[in-house]
C-alpha cells in the first residue's frame, strides 16, 4: 500500500523550477497519488498540466476557495461549473469560509459554500472543506443538507476534540497535515482520541511544512513526516498507518 497525499498545490509557482524532482522525491518515500485541490480560474491551468503529465498519480478537484471570493464571485462560480460539466474529478475542492484575514464577503462566502455543496451532492462528488476560524458558520451550513448523502473531510484540521466529533458524526473525515507535528499544535492529543478509520493525510503543499521541515516550501513528500507522527500518535507501524489511511481516502475519493 503507497502513502496519498490528499491535499496538495504542487502545480503552484513555488514548484515551476524543479516539480519532475518533487514528485520523484514523493514516489521515492512510496507516495503513490497525489490530489489537487483547485483555488480559483487562474490555478486551473497549472494543475491540469500536471494531471496531464502525470496521469494517474495527480489528480484534479474542482472549486472556488474561500480566500478567492470577491466582488467577481459569479464569474469564478461560472468557470467551475463549466469545468466540472466537462472534464472529470475526484472532488468538489477547495471550499468552505476562511474568516482568518476579514469577514468583507462572509455573506458570498457562505452563498458559494452552499452552491458548490449543491453541485457535489448532485454529482455525488466529495467536498474538501477549508475551515479557518469558522467552523460553527461552516457547522450551521452543513446542518441544513443533513440527509443529503453529502460526503467529504475537513482538510487541515486544527480543531478540538468537540469540533472533530461533530464534524465526524456528519459523515467527515478530518485531513491531518504538517500541523499534527508542531510541537504547540495540541493537534496531537484531539487526534489520539480519534480512530484512524477517520482520518486521512495530507500536506497542503507549499504550506505547512512539518517539523523537522517547519519554515521550508512544503512538498508531498514530507507527507511520509505526517505518517510517521500519527503512527507514533496510536503507537501503529508506519505500514498500517499508511495502509488505514490510504484505504480511507480510496473510499472518500472513490479512486
Amino acid at each position: 500500500m503507497k502513502l496519498i497525499d490528499t491535499h496538495s498545490h504542487i502545480y503552484s509557482e513555488a514548484f515551476d523550477e524543479d516539480i519532475a524532482e518533487v514528485i520523484q522525491r514523493a514516489k521515492d518515500v512510496n507516495v503513490g497519488q497525489i490530489f489537487l485541490p483547485n483555488i480559483d480560474s487562474e490555478s486551473i491551468e497549472p494543475m491540469f498540466k500536471l494531471v496531464k503529465d502525470y496521469p494517474g498519480f495527480c489528480l484534479p478537484m474542482m472549486g472556488l476557495h474561500p480566500t478567492s471570493v470577491k466582488e467577481n464571485y459569479e464569474e469564478e462560480l461560472a468557470i467551475c461549473e463549466k469545468w466540472l460539466d466537462k472534464e472529470k474529478f475526484i472532488a468538489i475542492g477547495e471550499i468552505g469560509i476562511d474568516l482568518y484575514w476579514d469577514k468583507i464577503f462572509l455573506k458570498e462566502q457562505q452563498f458559494v459554500f452552499e452552491q458548490q455543496i449543491k453541485w457535489a451532492i448532485q454529482r455525488d462528488l466529495p467536498v474538501v472543506i477549508h475551515a479557518r476560524e469558522s467552523f460553527s458558520e461552516i457547522f450551521e451550513i452543513l446542518d441544513s443538507f443533513k440527509n443529503q448523502n453529502l460526503k467529504g473531510v475537513f482538510h487541515s484540521f486544527t480543531g478540538n476534540l468537540e469540533q472533530a466529533n461533530k464534524a465526524i458524526d456528519m459523515g467527515f473525515l478530518l485531513g491531518l497535515n504538517g500541523i499534527l507535528t508542531f510541537k504547540n499544535s495540541g493537534l496531537d492529543k484531539v487526534v489520539k482520541e480519534i480512530d484512524t478509520k477517520y482520518l486521512i493525510l495530507e500536506t497542503d503543499s507549499p504550506y505547512l511544512a512539518p517539523t523537522p521541515k517547519r519554515g521550508k516550501r512544503n512538498e508531498s513528500a514530507f507527507v511520509a513526516l505526517v505518517a510517521e507522527k500519527l503512527a507514533e500518535i496510536h503507537n501503529l507501524s508506519l505500514e498500517e498507518v499508511t495502509k488505514i489511511t490510504s484505504q480511507n481516502a480510496q473510499r472518500l475519493f472513490n479512486v
